[in-house]
């Protein structure tokens, strides 16, 4: 009983945390949030920091 719950919990926590980040990533807009920001110009028209 007591592992169901804390499994329970677990699953739940860890979605309300995906769904948190999510919606921080998706305020700063599609070329902020990405991992590929500082070299990746196709998308943003900004040119890579590196360049």
């Amino acid at each position: 009983m007591i592992a169901s719950i804390i499994i329970g919990v677990a699953i739940f926590g860890y979605a309300g945390f995906a769904l948190v980040k999510f919606i921080n990533k998706s305020k700063k807009g599609k070329c902020a949030a990405c991992d590929l920001k500082n070299s990746c110009s196709s998308q943003c028209g900004i040119p890579p920091k590196n360049a």
